[in-house]
Parts: C-alpha cells; structure tokens; sequence
C-alpha cells in the first residue's frame, strides 16, 4: 500500500511538471552528471547541457527506462542474467556489481549476500566506490537513494555509466564523448538525402539516421532508396529490426514512443547510436587514412594562428603587469581612516573589476602556449620559442612580482586600517574609563582623611568599619579599570598616537591619585581598628546582601529619577551634555545588571543556608529594608525608561538645533537695530539742545528727521516676524545678543515719541511765542537757562523752581508745582517751563479781567445781550459768543438777555463752558 502511494504521489509529479514543460514550451534539461558529478565531468568536458531539474518528461522517462534496461540486459547475458525493473532489480547491488563486473572487465569486492537493508546498502557504496575510481564524481546521491528504489537517481547513475563506459572513450577528429559520436553520426550519413543529424533527439525522430547508419557499412542490408520520410514507423522499425537480427544490437527503442514524442529523449538515442559506433567502429580505420593529409595541413595553420595570439596576448599582459606594480608598491599612508578605506576600496575594485580578466587571460596564455606545444610535439613539428622577454617563464615570474606586491599591498593596507580603528577606539574607550574613574575619585580623599572616629561610640565604630570595608571592596573593584586606563595608555603610546602626552598627563594623574587612596585607604583602616573595642557575629551574607543592595538601589532610585527628570535646556550645548551623560549611563547598564544578579544570589543564597540547617529567619535583612523584589522592580522600570528617554533626548536635540538657528537669525538683526536706534536717541537729545535758527527752521529739520527714522520701520518689522517665531518656539534667551525684542520695541517706541515730542515742543513753542508776544531771544534765553539745570532729557529740577521764591513757603511751593507737575511725575518738561516762565514774566488774561470787559461793552448790567455782542465784537467772535452764552436768568433779566459771567468762567476751566 505504502509502495503504491509513493507511486501515485511520483506519477502526479511528473504529470505536473510535464503541464508545465507543455504551457511554457520549454526544453528538458538533462540534469542526471549535473547531479552525480556536481557539474564536473573529468571524462566528457563538452557535455554541458544536462538537466536542471529532478523531474522528467513521463514519455521520456518511459524512453529511458527501456533503452537503459535493454542496454544493461545486452551486457548481462554475457553474465547469462537480466532484469525487468531497473529501479527494483538493482536495489540490493548484486546485479548492478555484476553489470560493473562485465562491461569493465575488472573484479569488483564481493558482495554481501544478506538480505537486509544495510546488506544492501554496502553492496550499492561498493558498485558506486568503484564507479568514483573510473574517475566519475557522484555528488548528491548516495545508496539509500538505489536501495530506495529512487527512479530518478537510479536513471541517472546509470546514465552516468553509459557515459563512462559506452561514449567516454569515442573519439573522432579530436572530438570525443558527445560531440565525438555526433561528429561521427554527421561524417557517416552525410551523403544521404534527407539526413541532417545535428543532435541526437530531432534529427532521429523520421529513422532515416539510423537506416543511413546501417546502409552505410552493411548496404546488404537495407534498401536506402524504397524508404520514405513521411513514414517513419516503418523506418524506425526497420532500423531496429535489422539492428537485433544481423547487427546484434537489442532492440533499445519503441517507433511509436519516438514518433509520438515532440523531442525524443537525447540519452536513450545517444545511447542507442553508440551501440552501433561499437559495432561499426572497425569500418573507421579506412576513413581516418583518408582524413590524413587535410589533418596535417589544418593543424599547421592552426599551429600558425595560436603562435600569433600567444604574442600580442603575452605582450598586452606583461604591459598590463608593468604599468599595476608600481601602484601596488606604493605605501603612502593616510591619517584619517576615510581615506584609507577608499585605497582599501580601490583595491578591491582592481582584484574584483581588473585583475580577473587578466587571471583568465593568463591561464588562456599559458593554455595556448601548452596546447601548442604539444601539437608541435604530436606531429612532430620544432617546439614553439616565444620571443625574447615573452616566455612563459617570464610571464610567470612578472606575475609572481605582481603577486608578491598585491599581497603585501593587502597586508598593508589592513594593517593601517586596523591601526587606525584601533587607535580611535583606544582613546575613545581610555577617555570614558578614564572619566568614569576620575568622578568615582571626586571627594574620597576628604572622606578617608576625615577622623570622625576619634569621638565614635562602640556601635559607631562598627559601622564606620562595615561602611570602610564597603569602600574598600568598591576601591578593589576599580582596579581593574585603573590597570585597564594603564594599559590602554602605554599601547596608545606604542602605536604612536597623536595626542599621546595629554594621555600620558592624564594617566600619571590617575596613577598618582590611585595609589594616595590606597595609602589613604589602608591608614584610615588601621585606625579603624585600633579603636575597635569588640565585634559582634553577624550575617556576613546580610551584611554583603546590605552593602551591595543599598547602593545599588540607591543608584537604581537615582537613576529613575534622572530618567523621569523632565530636563528643561536652552541651547545646543545643554542638551548635548545630556545625551552625554546618558549615553556614559548607558555603558554601565550591564555592570550594574550582573551586580543586580550577584546581590539576588546572595539573598538566595541565605534562603539555602537557613533551610538547610533549619533556621527560621527572624524576618528581614536586619541592616536593610531593600526586598529582592523590589530591586527586580526597580530595574524592570530602569529598562524601560532608557529607551523613553533616548527618544526625548534626540527629540529635544532637534528643537535645540532649529532653536539656535532662530536666534542666529534674529540676533544678526537685532545687533544692527539695537545699537542704531540708541544712535538715532543720541542725535535727537543732541540737536533738541544745540538746534540753531528760528523755530520754524527747527520744526523743518526735526520733521525730516523724523521722516528718516520712519523709513527704517521695515527692519523692525522684520525683526518681529523673526521675534514671532523666537516666541512661537518657546525661545526665552539669546547668547548671540543682547538685545530682547521688548527693548528694542520700546527703544523704537521712545524714539518715534521722543521725535515726536521734540517736534511738538516746538510747534507748542511757536505757538506760546505768537500767544504770549515772546520774542526769539527770550526763547533762547529760556532755553538756555533750562539746559543748564536739565540733568535729565527734557525734564526741570524742582529745586530751581523752589529757588525762584524761597520765602514763598510751602503753600507757595505746592501752587507752583501743581501748575508746573500736574501728574506729579517729579519732571518739569521745557513746555510747562515756558509757561510757567510767562506767567510770572508777562500780564495775562484772567477770568476776572475777562468778566470785567464783558461789563464794559454791556454798560455796567450783568448781562449782555445779541446786538451789543455784534457791534462791539468782530462778527465771526460775536457769533461764537451768542451760540455759547447761556441765557441770563437773573432778577433784571430782559429778552434775550446773554449771561456773559458763567461763559468768561467757563473760557478758564473753573467751569463747563
């Protein structure tokens, strides 16, 4: 049953793959040498299109199995044997021993004559050791696969023996195996008509070949010309019925499995033919005579060509050696390990891209040269005597020069790249350890030479020991990084590192450090015990637990706590620092995981002790609170917050660099904005006080001034966009300036009011001049006097005003300051100065006056009325009097009666006019 289902399981494969060869129209691939030799073949170099692929064509499959079994038959008759089955009748070896036996003539061992599998399996490796000692490589197969009964490997080990034994040894014209029994087939029936062999499928497929073959050494035999080609069943069957009955030769082949197959099998006709090579091969000694003389004469010319080709290549490749050893001989080194990697990189292009096509040129060279020689020595010709220089021995020799120079160009090369690696590497790796030591060393000495133990208590003592014995198992553990620093430092020197004497500096340093601690360490221990009155036992194994843990926690507590740090940086350098110092963290990760396995040895370690002496723990570790689970904790969280703090760090990396860019960007403008505006502030303070010329001279200047300083609101509008995008990143700082947009803006600010209020002094000025009847000269008069006093832009001290009147008394004093300082700023501005200045210099108008004249112009009433308004008053101030005037509503008014008293109070501010 199992057997049957093996069959059906290969029947549906070959019907596959035989779909698939159908549907895409491709050819078989004879794969069989490929297989069992591993595409080397020592005996037929020209058979180079085997199959590919395990799988055959079941019509061809079919062709095989009967042509290799009617051939393996015909030789084991002469052993009076057969068999029926080829993959069954030589799965336990015997018969395919004597199949060996018979067509090679020699003894093979002798068999064994069990029946069991491993029987079987010897019998098969001895038939297939001696097919491997004819010089035939079988590569993936084995006998497990014949002792299978594998159709596939069993064909093809037999094929391989068909090749080895029937068509190996055919040579015809140079030509042997294939092409040798091909060239024969063409040679034989050439001059027959509708006969063109070209291969051993096609060309076979109408029997007019084999008919061709037959006629040509026995024409007795078969009449040639009664055949046709549009019938070639009755061809074929008489070809091989001529062939068993006077020839001998099996019949190997059915006419209807030929004809009825697209492409017949190419194994079982090349073994068909070769049959009736070995039966004609006596009938060729006439034709080889005859084929003489043409041999001679194209082996002369041929003789002729190969010594041509082997002087232009002899001479192209000795140019070609000459003109790449002086490159390979050159040994500049680099400093930077780019550059090198870029020769080592052009080397390997030479030995990838260059040298190759030279290899093949040379191995072609000397195969010409020795292919020649020996066809000069096979017919007798004088041996080939290259020219001067262009021997093979010379070729040899330069290419042996290249050789040695590509070699040691090689070793060179790599020895520099390793140099270099190694070097960058060193320092790097002694500038981390050294870092790492030199920030464990920082404050041990102040510790060590501390002597708080001179007024400990007992129970103190014990614990400035136990704490001293932790420091020294600390100090012990970093010696190994020390004598590392060490050694990292005198190989840096060896191989001759750039920067070795800051190295060297810096190593003697921590060398010097390293032994004060040990004379510290072990002198501060000495007192120590000194002092020490008694030990008390204790758990050594709690106290070690405790000792470790507690740091180690401490560190694990620390760490998370740097890891969660919500770190706030304000530039590029910040920032850098910490990726930094999380990277140096990093590094000690896996120390710290084995000292995290150490101390969870350590408490398991206690466990085992006390359950295996029967001891009941009291409770916890008595010299600490640290539980095994909670350091696994801690540290499964220290696992995850690496990562997340890797990516924050790269995150704020990037924002710092595009930060940086921003303030570049603003202060580039805001140096230029900043120092021009406090420029523009200067000249406005300098020419409101050395301004020359009439007021309206001033005012003309000032204006254009101020229409200069207005054109250059772009750049300030520029700078706030810049600003804008400063705020939009969160951008609090700027190392590139000192300038903040806040002052700048008020600075643009101040100075557009303070041009402004330049210029409106001045039209105030030239107002209160026109109003008050002030001359020019009493202007500059008041100028003058308040620039004298001024200590402050446009502002009066008030203790001028106070000596104007120093007997006026406070009352006096708060009158004049609140004229002068209505806002009580502190400041007097040179326009409160004028006026006030007039007041006191000049008559003025009052309310009083004012009412006094209206009384005047209305005979002594107190009203007025319309029509004396416009006939005293000019029409357009008679009108602005009537529409403002409120109606009179004393005892003697009359109609349209005007109250004059209410209005003049009202022109003066004592009331709503």
């Amino acid at each position: 049953s199992i057997e049957r289902k093996k069959e059906r399981k290969k029947e549906k494969e070959r019907k596959e793959f035989y779909n698939i060869l159908n549907s895409k129209k491709l050819m078989q691939f004879d794969i069989y040498l490929h297989i069992f030799t591993g595409g080397q073949q020592t005996y037929m170099e020209q058979e180079n299109d085997w199959d590919r692929d395990l799988l055959l064509d079941p019509a061809w499959e079919k062709q095989q199995r009967k042509t290799f079994t009617a051939w393996c038959n015909s030789h084991l008759r002469k052993a009076g044997t057969q068999i029926e089955n080829i993959e069954e009748d030589f799965r336990d070896g015997l018969k395919l021993m004597l199949l060996l036996e018979v067509i090679s003539g020699e003894r093979l061992p002798k068999p064994e004559r069990g029946k069991m599998r491993v029987h079987k399996i010897n019998n098969v490796n001895k038939a297939l050791d001696f097919i491997a000692s004819k010089g035939v490589k079988l590569v993936s197969i084995g006998a497990e696969e014949i002792v299978d009964g594998n159709a596939k490997m069993t064909l093809g080990m037999i094929w391989t023996i068909i090749l080895r034994f029937a068509i190996q040894d055919i040579s015809v014209e140079e030509t042997s195996a294939k092409e040798g029994l091909l060239l024969w087939c063409q040679r034989k029936t050439a001059p027959y008509k509708n006969v063109n062999v070209q291969n051993f499928h096609i060309s076979w497929k109408d029997g007019l070949a084999f008919n061709a073959l037959i006629h040509r050494h026995r024409p007795e035999l078969i009449d040639y010309d009664k055949l046709r080609k549009d019938d070639p069943v009755t061809n074929l069957n008489n070809a091989f019925e001529v062939a068993e009955r006077y020839l001998d030769i099996p019949k190997m082949l059915d006419a209807e499995d030929i004809v009825g197959t697209l492409r017949p099998d190419e194994k079982a006709i090349m073994t068909y033919v070769s049959c009736f090579y070995h039966a004609f091969s006596g009938a060729q000694k006439a034709e080889t005579a005859a084929n003489r003389i043409c041999k001679v004469l194209a082996v002369n010319q041929e003789n002729e060509h190969l010594m041509e080709d082997y002087e232009k290549l002899a001479s192209d490749l000795l140019e070609w050696i000459r003109r790449t050893i002086p490159w390979l001989e050159n040994r500049a080194p680099e400093k930077t390990m780019t550059e090198m990697q870029q020769k080592l990189e052009d080397f390997r292009d030479y030995r990838r891209v260059h040298k190759p096509p030279k290899v093949q040129e040379k191995c072609q060279l000397e195969i010409n040269f020795n292919t020649l020689q020996t066809k000069l020595r096979l017919s007798n010709r004088p041996a080939f005597m290259p020219s001067e220089g262009r021997m093979v021995s010379d070729i040899n020799g330069a290419w042996h020069k290249l050789e040695g120079a590509e070699k040691g160009y090689e070793e060179w090369l790599l020895n520099e790249i390793r140099r270099l690696e190694r070097l960058d590497h060193l320092a790097e790796k002694f500038r981390q350890k050294a870092a790492i030591h030199e920030s464990w060393t920082d404050g041990k000495e102040a510790m060590l030479t501390q002597k708080d133990y001179e007024t400990a208590s007992l129970s103190e003592i014990k614990a400035l020991l136990k704490k001293h014995e932790a420091f020294e198992s600390d100090l012990a553990a970093h010696q190994d990084r020390v004598e590392q620093i060490a050694a990292i430092a005198q190989e840096l020197n060896e191989l001759d590192y750039y920067d070795s004497p800051s190295v060297n500096a810096r190593c003697q340093k921590i060398c010097e450090q390293w032994d004060a601690l040990g004379s510290l360490t072990q002198s501060r221990r000495e007192s120590l015990e000194r002092t020490e009155k008694q030990l008390e036992s204790i758990d050594e194994l709690y106290l070690e637990y405790a000792k470790r843990a507690a740091p180690f926690n401490n560190w694990m507590e620390g760490a998370m706590e740097d890891l969660q740090d919500m770190f706030i940086v304000h530039n590029i350098e910040e920032i850098q620092g910490l990726i930094t110092a999380h990277d140096q963290f990093k590094s000690t990760l896996p120390e710290a995981n084995k000292e995290r396995e150490a101390i969870q040895a350590i408490q398991a370690e206690v466990q085992k002790i006390a359950q295996y002496n029967g001891i009941k723990l009291a409770g916890n570790n008595p010299y600490t609170t640290i539980t095994p689970q909670s350091i696994d904790k801690k540290w499964e969280k220290v696992q995850q917050l690496v990562p997340q703090r890797d990516q924050a760090l790269q995150e704020e990396l990037a924002r710092q660099q595009s930060n940086d860019h921003l303030r570049r960007q603003f202060a580039n403008q805001a140096n230029m904005i900043g120092p021009w505006i406090q420029n523009k502030m200067a000249e406005i303070g300098r020419i409101s006080i050395e301004m020359n010329g009439t007021l309206e001279d001033q005012l003309t200047h000032l204006r254009q001034y101020e229409q200069s300083i207005i054109e250059y609101k772009p750049n300030i509008d520029q700078l706030e966009g810049d600003h804008q995008l400063i705020q939009e990143a969160l951008i609090f700082d700027n190392k590139y300036t000192a300038y903040t947009m806040e002052h700048l803006r008020v600075g643009w600010e101040q100075l557009l009011t303070t041009i402004a209020r330049t210029i409106n002094e001045i039209e105030n000025q030239i107002l209160t001049r026109d109003a008050k009847g002030i001359s020019q000269e009493q202007l500059h008069e008041y100028r003058t006097s308040f620039n004298h006093f001024d200590k402050v832009r446009n502002s009066f001290p008030c203790l001028t005003l106070c000596e104007m009147d120093l007997n006026k008394g406070d009352a006096e004093f708060a009158r004049i300051m609140g004229i002068v300082d209505p806002n009580n700023s502190g400041a007097v501005t040179f326009q409160a100065f004028i006026d006030f200045m007039s007041r006191e210099t000049t008559d003025t108008d009052t309310a009083d006056q004012v009412i006094a004249s209206f009384k005047i112009l209305a005979g002594d009433k107190n009203y007025i009325t319309a029509e004396e308004l416009r006939r005293e008053l000019p029409p357009d101030q008679a009108e602005y009097c009537i529409a403002r005037m409120a109606p009179y509503t004393g005892p003697d008014a009359v109609q349209g009666a005007l109250d004059y008293m209410s209005f003049s109070t009202a022109l003066y501010g004592e009331s709503d006019l």
